[in-house]
């Protein structure tokens, strides 16, 4: 059975949510850049509830890297893995000095303490710039098995199996939206097949509908 033309399937997704921003509620590149660090292993919602008094304390990169790890202790304290994190964010913070300094290409923000693959498809995303990449979140990890185009079990073989049968101009927008496709659709248990735009192309969706 010949597998689907994934590039031309997956269009219509990515035509819903292409222009959708990131459930991170961020004002700008660094509070984003710091949301999605603390957001590893957390929830995007806890982050945006504790990100506002973190930013009134911290609004850039010249005030945190003034700070020491306690310092961050009562605004980001209940954010899984605080303590680690406490310590990247400054790092960054002290390894870039300025606002403008925040760079949008995978290699120089993986050299970044806290920052992994997806964390820069994220930020490069949100960033409009060039892509490297494909963000591939617990969502992707999800969705994408259910599809049947990738049985991949980490992120980063997953990526790597996405870029290799998707075009590059589509990499930027794919990831979110199957993200998005996994947050509002396809969830963990009941998922919405009467909903998906990809009902009829999808292996699970085959054998369960």
């Amino acid at each position: 059975m010949k597998s689907p033309d994934w590039a031309q399937e997956l269009k219509p997704l990515i035509d819903k949510y292409k222009h959708k921003k990131h459930p991170l509620d961020y004002g700008n590149l660094y509070q984003l850049m710091v949301m999605v660090v603390l957001s590893a292993q957390d929830s995007d919602a806890h982050i945006n509830k504790v990100a506002p008094a973190l930013f009134d304390k911290f609004p850039d990169l010249k005030s945190l890297a003034k700070a020491e790890t306690a310092d961050l202790d009562p605004y980001i304290g209940k954010v899984r893995n605080f303590g680690t994190k406490s310590g990247w964010l400054i790092d960054i913070a002290r390894t870039l000095k300025d606002d403008k300094n925040i760079p949008t290409t995978m290699a120089e923000l993986t050299a970044l303490k806290g920052i992994g693959r997806k964390s820069a498809n994220v930020i490069m995303r949100e960033a409009e710039a060039d892509p490297e990449g494909i963000m591939a979140d617990l969502h992707v990890l999800r969705v994408v098995p259910r599809l049947g185009i990738s049985h991949a079990k980490t992120g980063d073989k997953m990526e790597k199996d996405l870029m290799e049968v998707l075009p590059r101009d589509m990499w930027s927008d794919v990831g979110m939206a199957i993200s998005f496709l996994g947050r509002e659709t396809c969830r963990p248990k009941n998922p919405k097949h009467s909903d998906c735009l990809l009902r009829d192309v999808c292996a699970y969706c085959k054998a369960h509908c």
